[in-house]
């Protein structure tokens, strides 16, 4: 019997094998890189079932347009002729209207609310791994009257939605962060959210994986498949021709060049982000997002990351330091008494998101194949939705019934 081969070792990836190792499948992941620093490891760990809002949401074209004009602002599309970046683009205009958020909402939330509930299992399930699991929730803080307006509008929608959420006033933010000032007019709480270490997660994962006899090809490229019928028999490599039972794209930013030798659309671009890590002094305790400046917070103790930023960059991993000086500078912007140090530039981390043009992942068959699944294009929310990604991808593997209701998520909707 030839194995499952999943195709991205990062964290849909290793928890597709996860599930998938479960049912008792040979499975065998190759990986483009050497697996020791990807997009996986050194973001921001956020677990937000309260992020129902896809990207392509329609106040981000006009945000988007303003932004442009500044290299250390929250979102920037670096102007190229490019026609796989114009491509992205019109679809995501296309796609940034009220009926397609509309749509989304109950997609995202479930799939949210799924890979929460299989975190917590997770956890139980392995207590060794030392994820720094914290369910303190997320707060969203916010220092403009036209940010607040946004954030508690957006808290409304998300109690008709079935999901907690607290608007704070400053008094209720000084309770929650007792330690050190915080400059905000005041700030949501969706007390539903949590946070890990990312870092952690994706370690244990590929050990724990390993001992269960799962293969790991790291810098192994793909180059090709054999193909005939609406089946893959092989994938062709590097290091080799490697056959193929059944093949889960989880290539992350370079899924679409995957499915481009399949014959199939997949847009997809990379979403650059950066973080780092600084000594928590004096301590933050809630992770939280610095709205303005779309900036993430994510406390593990005596350390604590800051991250943030989406630069649609393809598949460029260069570091663009005024990017990173943009979520430095927002530090103190609303933590005046942290003591923020620049960081070095081996100390910065980067990653490339993988995102589609309407902001809803890829989960399923592959169009025209039977025996291909995709998982892709979680953009931000990789580590969020991975579990519940992972978990719906061994579903359709196995042929069992899904977990939850997969029609948004449809892999061939943009052919």
């Amino acid at each position: 019997m030839k194995p499952t081969i999943i195709i991205g070792g990062g964290i849909v990836g290793l928890f597709s094998a996860y599930f998938l190792q479960k049912e008792g499948i040979e499975v065998t992941i190759i990986d483009r890189t050497d697996l020791q620093d990807n997009c996986s490891t050194g973001n921001a760990g956020m677990i937000v079932p309260s992020h129902i809002i896809p990207l392509a949401a329609p106040g981000m074209i006009t945000k988007g347009i303003s932004w442009m004009f500044s290299s250390k602002s929250p979102f920037y599309i670096h102007p190229r002729l490019d026609y796989k970046l114009l491509q992205w683009c019109m679809l995501f205009f296309k796609s940034a209207n009220q009926k397609q958020v509309e749509k989304a909402i109950p997609f995202l939330k479930n799939l949210s609310l799924l890979s929460k509930a299989l975190y917590l299992n997770f956890k139980d399930e392995h207590p060794e791994a030392h994820l720094a699991l914290q369910e303190k929730g997320l707060m969203m803080i916010y220092q403009t009257e036209a940010v607040e307006k946004e954030e508690v509008e957006f808290a409304h929608l998300a109690r008709k939605y079935g999901l907690e959420a607290e608007v704070l006033t400053p008094s209720d933010i000084r309770n929650v962060e007792p330690n050190l000032e915080v400059k905000a007019k005041g700030a949501v709480l969706f007390p539903g959210d949590a946070h890990l270490d990312p870092g952690a997660l994706y370690s244990f994962l590929k050990t724990y994986l390993e001992e269960k006899g799962v293969k790991i090809l790291a810098s192994t490229q793909v180059l090709g498949f054999d193909k005939s019928g609406g089946k893959v028999s092989n994938i062709l490599t590097d290091k080799g021709s490697i056959p193929a039972e059944k093949i889960l794209l989880c290539g992350g930013s370079w899924s679409g060049e995957l499915a481009k030798m399949l014959n199939f659309s997949l847009p997809m671009m990379g979403g650059k982000g950066y973080s780092f890590l600084q000594d928590n002094k004096p301590e933050i305790k809630q992770a939280s997002i610095l709205t303005e400046m779309k900036v993430a917070v994510s406390p593990y103790g005596e350390q604590i990351r800051f991250g943030g930023t989406m630069e649609i960059a393809g598949t460029n991993q260069s570091i663009n330091m005024n990017r990173v000086k943009g979520i430095f500078e927002s530090i103190n912007r609303y933590y005046p008494d942290f003591q923020a140090k620049f960081p070095k530039a081996e100390n910065i981390w980067k990653g490339l998101r993988p995102c589609s043009p309407d902001g809803l992942p890829y989960i399923g068959f592959a169009p025209g194949y039977s025996n291909v699944l995709v998982g892709s294009g979680h953009s931000m929310m990789g580590i969020s939705l991975a579990p519940a990604t992972g978990k719906l991808l061994a579903e359709l593997h196995q042929q069992k019934d899904n977990s939850i209701e997969i029609g948004g998520f449809e892999v061939g909707r943009f052919n």
